[in-house]
């Protein structure tokens, strides 16, 4: 049993590699469509329908003897993460980047690893034992690549590979903008302090949507058609709020490259992406998976250079660096603990959920 248990999270730790590497590329071609114009909020709901439509039908065939009958319970749940990991976690981006900017919104996403952390540890879903060398190697290993991450934001330093980067220019760009905002402002927030708020709210709700979803999965342990009923929950409420934030119709033409970035956001970076990490924080454990995530930045400027001509700096190879350090950190504590449950008699709680992605 240890064995097929070591074998499935080796898999589940290479699919958290390639989640990286997805959305990484999500970015390269994200900023193409961006600087070609596209409205943002725009661009959300059509990834979310395209995510959502190739979700359903493989959740529905894959799973549909073993998905556990739906209560309300279940649907209460199910639509607290899609609150919170699909319409919430976008829309807070969005409006956060539209009212400070790049750096600093950038700059905020290493706080996910920390409120996953919290809010793991608070639900009891992740184990800490400070009186134990294990639980102060996750305890560092996530400062370190908290660390890492900020490191590729604060500090470029000199260009390492390329040539110094060069400022694209985007189009003239529609920004989200509706009676949501305007009422908050109306309130006494200033444009800087929303975004603020916003920036923060957004990385709040992606910890809190992994930390929710580990103990759900104990309850509804078929991967894919929890993610389809988050996404369709996340994907209702995107449309419904599109409709008082874009200004027309002509909001929702997409160019060709704007189509093709569309497809590939919903099906690569939304649908797969998500079904990877639901799968994997089932396994690997909600902050492992947000430590993942981490490595998010390192990947992007990896594809940048390759695709768009970006330069890479070093700043970006130093923070890299750590963020694997604190990876392996945390891999170390979380083996270790493993194996002092197992000798205490304790059958760990990865042994229990060692399912594949997509279970025939």
């Amino acid at each position: 049993m240890a064995t097929g248990s070591g074998s499935i999270i080796w898999k589940t730790q290479l699919a958290m590699l390639m989640a990286p590497l997805i959305y990484g590329g999500y970015n390269v071609v994200t900023k193409v469509a961006l600087n070609d114009g596209v409205n943002q909020l725009v661009f959300c709901v059509f990834r979310d329908l395209i995510a959502l439509s190739v979700l359903a039908p493989v959740a529905y065939f894959h799973e549909k003897h073993m998905r556990p009958p739906i209560t309300k319970k279940l649907l209460m749940s199910f639509f607290l993460l899609g609150s919170l990991g699909i319409f919430a976690n976008q829309l807070l981006f969005l409006i956060g980047l539209k009212y400070t900017n790049a750096t600093y919104a950038a700059a905020t996403q290493p706080a996910i690893p920390v409120f996953t952390f919290l809010f793991s540890a608070i639900m009891g879903v992740e184990k800490v034992n400070l009186l134990r060398y294990e639980g102060w190697a996750k305890v560092g290993g996530t400062i370190i690549c908290v660390f890492g991450a900020l490191l590729m934001v604060f500090y470029r330093g000199p260009v390492v590979i390329g040539n110094e980067e060069i400022v694209m220019k985007s189009a003239s760009q529609t920004e989200p903008s509706g009676w949501l905002i305007d009422g908050l402002q109306h309130i006494g927030f200033d444009q800087f302090s929303l975004g603020v708020m916003c920036l923060i709210g957004n990385c709040m709700c992606m910890g809190a949507y992994l930390a929710i979803q580990a103990p759900l999965l104990r309850k509804y342990p078929t991967n894919i058609s929890l993610t389809a009923y988050s996404y369709f929950f996340g994907t209702v409420l995107m449309v419904i709020v599109s409709m008082f934030m874009t200004n027309g119709i002509t909001d929702w033409a997409l160019t060709g490259s704007e189509i093709l970035a569309v497809i590939y956001s919903g099906v690569l970076a939304s649908a797969l992406g998500y079904a990877l990490i639901t799968w994997s924080s089932k396994i690997l454990g909600p902050t492992m998976v947000s430590l993942y995530i981490s490595l998010q930045p390192a990947c992007a400027t990896i594809l940048s250079l390759i695709f768009l001509g970006s330069a890479v700096y070093l700043g970006s190879i130093l923070g890299g660096t750590f963020i694997i350090a604190g990876l392996y950190i945390v891999t170390w504590g979380s083996y270790r603990e493993r194996q002092t449950e197992a000798n205490d008699g304790v059958i760990p709680y990865e042994f229990c959920v060692s399912e594949p992605l997509i279970q025939k």
